[in-house]
């Protein structure tokens, strides 16, 4: 076969492959431009004008420029929201991200020899299953003004009457951090199982016949080498936390008390919705995307400073 031919058949099977992996992308592209591109444009076109209803009148839509976008920055309310969003996120992520490790280092390290481990796999990330409004729900009823969790501490003499806990800044921010926290630390916990059961085991060995501790291990090969699914999980736990939205709008029944110290970005944006404010909601959503860049960008680079240069 001459070397004429031999490439015209390469280069006709190139093509045919090219041709099946457009065919298998385009259902892709389609739901993406449709669900995704399209209402991304919409929003920013939308964010340019005034366009809300006051009472039964409709005001606009109006061409403003950006004047939205100015009113968001200097009423103080973004900044307000996005620290309230920030505090219950690193409130819930702390403990996530600890109890994660701890519990995947366990449950992969073969001289423990832990039984049961199926079970309590399933266990634990059984909460991610469950609906955040369920949770919402039963959390709100457990620590509320006259519910059994008051009842117990009153009962048992700690407590000499009920505490309100959802009129406390603290107690409020902390239910929903714990919410948070029972909610997905299963699911972080398998992605580092998964992360470390794919190390290669030939490092621990080696690092045991120097002579290395359990905890020089630990520090010195495991979480190196996890640092890529660290980084993931930090970037869409962030993401995930910047898009708050279910547990403290049921917890607090929209409100955001205390005195809107609950209150998230994503809240925020509900309550323009809400009143069909379209052109500050339009506004508000390009800034979550902005600031969702950022902050991603940010924990990538500060994740990988000095390991590539």
């Amino acid at each position: 076969m001459s070397d004429k031919k031999y490439k015209h058949q390469t280069n006709s099977k190139v093509v045919s492959y090219n041709k099946w992996g457009i065919i298998f992308l385009t259902p892709f592209m389609v739901v993406w431009l449709i669900f995704q591109f399209i209402p991304l444009v919409t929003t920013i076109y939308n964010s340019f004008f005034e366009n809300y209803k006051s009472g039964l009148t409709q005001i606009g839509p109006n061409f403003i420029g950006l004047q939205n976008y100015v009113t968001i920055v200097t009423n103080g309310d973004l900044i307000n929201y996005s620290k309230n969003t920030m505090i219950m996120w690193i409130i819930g992520f702390i403990p996530q991200i600890f109890f994660s490790l701890l519990l995947a280092a366990w449950f992969t390290d073969p001289s423990l020899r832990l039984k049961g481990q199926r079970f309590f796999k399933t266990v634990i990330y059984l909460p991610n299953l469950i609906m955040a409004s369920a949770f919402s729900m039963l959390f709100f009823t457990l620590f509320a003004d006259s519910g059994p969790i008051n009842s117990i501490l009153v009962s048992m003499g700690i407590l000499s009457q009920p505490f309100k806990f959802m009129a406390n800044v603290t107690a409020v921010r902390s239910l929903v951090g714990f919410m948070n926290f029972i909610m997905w630390f299963g699911n972080t916990t398998i992605l580092l199982m998964a992360g470390m059961m794919g190390i290669d085991q030939s490092l621990f060995e080696a690092a045991e016949i120097d002579g290395a501790t359990a905890n020089e291990i630990f520090w010195k090969i495991t979480l190196p080498i996890l640092r890529p699914i660290l980084v993931y999980v930090l970037i869409t736990s962030l993401i995930g936390g910047l898009q708050m939205f279910d547990v403290p709008q049921i917890l607090t029944n929209g409100t955001g008390d205390p005195t809107r110290t609950s209150m998230t970005l994503i809240m925020y944006l509900n309550k323009h919705l809400y009143s069909k404010n379209f052109g500050m909601g339009g506004a508000l959503s390009v800034f979550l995307f902005i600031i969702t860049g950022i902050l991603s960008l940010i924990v990538f680079r500060i994740s990988y400073a000095g390991e590539v240069k």
